[in-house]
């Protein structure tokens, strides 16, 4: 299982140093990893994605609550919330086929943000599914580079 823990953390040098170390040193993965400010510029909110069991989750959290630059852990998977992520794919697409590719594009609610000779890149906004899905059928086109954010959530108001 994947867990999606977001954090309210100081907004401070080296503080996503020790978060990612302390994890890192308890031999747990990170599969995705976001920071960034909240609306107030002291605290930010880091949000990632960690795969294991309910054992692994417990003990992440914990990990985290002994850090003193952590000011709020929350794990959203057994939570109502929305989470999107960002993505930029360079696909391979020549005159013949470049208009496959909007179309494909444009049925995802992607949008073509530059077109090249040889190839054409892609934005999209999403759900990690539907993302994962877009890129399963780009393949066949070929896809030449991908830059990922990683997945941002928030807890759905009760």
């Amino acid at each position: 299982m994947k867990h999606v823990i977001t954090a309210l953390v100081a907004n401070k040098p080296g503080v996503l140093a020790r978060i990612v170390g302390v994890i890192s040193g308890r031999g747990f993965n990170i599969d995705t990893l976001n920071v960034g400010p909240t609306q107030n510029p002291s605290i930010s909110r880091l949000t990632m994605k960690v795969p294991g069991d309910d054992r692994v989750l417990e003990q992440v959290t914990k990990q985290l609550n002994k850090l003193i630059d952590v000011i709020k852990v929350a794990d959203l998977t057994q939570e109502r919330y929305l989470s999107r992520e960002l993505i930029l794919i360079d696909v391979a697409a020549t005159s013949k086929n470049r208009s496959e590719v909007v179309e494909l594009a444009s049925l995802f609610g992607s949008r073509v943000v530059s077109v090249q000779h040889k190839s054409i890149t892609l934005e999209m906004v999403g759900e990690e599914d539907k993302i994962e899905d877009f890129l399963e059928l780009l393949k066949p086109f070929g896809i030449q580079d991908v830059s990922r954010t990683g997945v941002i959530a928030v807890a759905r108001s009760k």
